[in-house]
């Protein structure tokens, strides 16, 4: 990457903005709802609020109220989270050891249908629910299923015991055929609920499960089907995931409209080494040969496989990838195997470069072993944590020692076993980390120049470090707060900017009067960076930009309004992980000796319940920053060794936070007191007297 030209502040303000405020789009809601004034300005009073308003829903309704609690959202990639929970359950089968073959068709009419040759569902009837089997008791109750206990499965994918329940709930039709005890069983459920008891049809002797479903248009939109090349893609990707099982692929030719195949067989006895052999062909390497494995030990559940390669080439559009699995589940954003991975290589090249003499390795990094390298790594252990339901990130702490553990003397030893190859990748990589210095050395130095040619605002107290990794700027409330904060700092990589109160509302701000707005001018060029489209990531003055306001409500307000600024007009700033919010404490308890903050009224309840039982500490309550001691400041919010920040974040289905900006600090006050009156409920008051 190119060093950033330095920057000037001698441009018109409103360029500053660009087009970063065009108008969004108006919310869904408020196409189906009549405009209702809003109380806070000067409005009818909210309706009457009493028992008859409070809601229960029982089965699965809550899954059909809220279907992106459970799968992210209703949007294509929501859509395939639905075939991903029924084909994990038949991986489970394959994996446990009991079925060997799953087929997935696709029908003319949209019906997608997953069989396997395995146990069956259970179809006996179910202890604590008289009356009902235990296939219609998965099918409709959340957190039923027989991967709890580690007695059915010994790893799985689907722990959580919501996955085919939630395929069920957001389904127009389902109908699951269990082969079983010698008999052919079925049962019929649409939206959730059984359409009639279970039906024992008649004699058989094969064994398994299959189910059939068909999305609800009422949930996923009229239109939305399924599309062949991603479920093909995902099937094949989970038959290179265990080496025992094959895949079948089917589809109705009429739904295909690419070159997806409409009948496919897919298994690969080498796993992932099959799997990266397929990414890599055709592309040169810095080895002949990738480094893969396997590893497990007799006893242990935990299993690991891996398959890596380096390629000074890159993988398309990208330079590399990293893909990881826990259970045959796909973990997109990563987690604690990955750690492991990175972990283990990084170790084994450093250990290799002392073996060889090579001082230079001391400089590698995570990050400089695997950016150009294509990795597969794959674990399977009992009882795994996922961040979130849909289980896109693995947070078992077990897993990075396994992995670290499964790497460790095999890559050493393939390292060893092939000297040239070795020193290859070594010398590869080394490069890799030069690079990395060289251009952070080009970036400080770019940052040294642009800060001596820019007109900072006068109330900046920048950071002293021209280097910009680790670097943050604290946006202060207040000038008092500002004043602490500036004591509390750490010179060299912490910078302050204290605002004046409440910020102008840009989602309902007019172009010009953004653009005459000094406050946000001056943030802008306090930041290196301009609004809108002409918003470039490698401007940026520093490494975390953090919202620092009191722990209170106004404090709260002036954060959403500053969120709001950076949301529409620097989002990428958001994505890639820069903006965090302080979390200042609001209470200080003292008893002798011992003096112990909590963050908010429940906190320092807990507190009072714990640590000081029995007790009567001084409690004294924060009206804000700047009634803190720069100390007090510096211990509990700024001192990265003690403190704790909130990193915000977009979720994937970015159109829900558009909606939500646009009713919560948009033009529309109807918009706001609807939302009051649907939140009612939880709204806790938070009164000073």
């Amino acid at each position: 990457m190119s060093p950033p030209p330095a920057k000037s502040a001698a441009q018109p303000q409103a360029s500053l903005f660009d087009d970063a405020l065009n108008p969004a789009p108006a919310s869904p809601l408020a196409e189906s709802h009549e405009p209702r004034p809003d109380p806070a300005v000067g409005g009818v009073k909210p309706s009457g609020y009493s028992a008859k308003d409070i809601e229960v829903l029982e089965g699965l309704e809550p899954v059909r109220k809220r279907p992106g609690m459970y799968i992210g959202g209703t949007d294509e990639r929501a859509l395939h989270h639905l075939f991903a929970e029924v084909l994990d359950n038949a991986m489970d089968e394959a994996v446990a050891g009991h079925a060997k073959v799953i087929s997935v068709r696709l029908d003319a009419d949209g019906q997608l249908t997953v069989t396997d040759d395995g146990r069956g569902i259970p179809v006996d009837p179910h202890p604590k629910h008289p009356g009902k089997s235990a296939l219609e008791v998965i099918m409709t109750v959340l957190h039923s299923g027989g991967k709890f206990s580690g007695k059915a499965y010994e790893t799985s994918g689907g722990l959580h015991g919501v996955g085919v329940s939630v395929v069920n709930a957001l389904s127009e039709r389902v109908e699951v055929t269990a082969w079983k005890d010698g008999f052919e069983w079925r049962q019929a459920f649409t939206r959730g609920k059984p359409l009639g008891d279970i039906e024992k049809l008649g004699p058989t002797r094969k064994h398994g499960t299959a189910i059939a479903f068909s999305p609800d248009p009422v949930i996923f939109g009229e239109g939305v089907a399924f599309k062949p090349a991603r479920l093909y893609r995902m099937a094949r990707s989970k038959a290179y995931l265990f080496g025992g099982v094959e895949i079948r692929w089917s589809c109705d030719p009429s739904r295909i409209h690419d070159q997806t195949p409409a009948e496919g067989t897919f298994r690969f006895p080498n796993g992932l080494a099959d799997f990266l052999a397929e990414r890599v062909k055709d592309i040169e390497t810095v080895t002949p040969e990738p480094f893969a494995g396997r590893y497990s030990r007799p006893g242990e559940t935990g299993k690991v496989e891996w398959a890596i390669a380096w390629t000074p080439a890159g993988f398309g559009e990208a330079d590399g990838f990293l893909q990881s699995y826990c259970n045959t589940v796909p973990t997109p954003e990563g987690g604690t195997h990955e750690a492991g991975l990175r972990a283990a290589l990084t170790r084994g090249l450093k250990a290799y470069a002392e073996l060889t003499g090579e001082k230079r390795g001391a400089i590698l990094t995570a990050d400089d072993v695997i950016a150009q390298a294509g990795a597969l790594v794959s674990v399977f252990i009992r009882d795994p944590e996922f961040q979130g339901q849909t289980k896109e990130r693995l947070s078992s702490a077990d897993a990075q020692r396994l992995v670290e553990t499964a790497l460790r003397d095999p890559f050493d030893h393939w390292l060893t076993a092939q000297p040239k190859s070795a020193s290859a990748l070594l010398e590869f990589v080394i490069e890799r980390a030069e690079e990395r210095l060289k251009r952070r050395k080009d970036k400080e130095v770019a940052r040294a120049s642009a800060t001596r040619k820019l007109r900072l605002p006068g109330k900046l107290a920048d950071c002293s470090g021209n280097a910009i990794d680790g670097t943050e700027i604290f946006l202060v409330e207040g000038d008092s707060a500002g004043g602490s904060a500036k004591q509390a700092r750490d010179r060299k990589s912490q910078a302050i900017l204290p605002l004046r109160g409440k910020i102008l509302n840009v989602a309902s701000a007019t172009l010009d009067k953004l653009g005459a707005n000094k406050e946000l001018s001056d943030l802008l060029l306090a930041l290196g960076v301009h609004g809108g489209s002409k918003f470039r990531e490698e401007d940026l003055r520093y490494d975390r930009v953090v919202i620092m306001t009191d722990a209170d409500v106004d404090g709260a307000h002036i954060a959403s309004l500053l969120i709001t600024f950076f949301y529409r007009t620097m989002p990428d700033m958001i994505r890639s992980g820069r903006l965090y919010l302080a979390l200042p404490p609001l209470y200080r308890l003292s008893h002798g000796t011992k003096i112990v903050y909590a963050r908010d009224d429940a906190h320092r309840d807990e507190l009072l319940a714990g640590e000081f039982k029995g007790k009567k500490p001084e409690i004294s309550r924060f009206k804000g920053l700047g009634e803190m001691m720069p100390a007090q400041l510096k211990e509990t919010t700024m001192d990265p060794s003690k403190r704790t920040l909130a990193r915000v974040t977009l979720p994937r289905a970015e159109e829900v936070v558009e909606a939500l900006v646009e009713q919560l600090m948009g033009r529309k006050p109807e918009l706001r007191f609807q939302f009051i009156q649907e939140n009612a409920e939880f709204a806790v008051a938070d009164l000073d007297v």
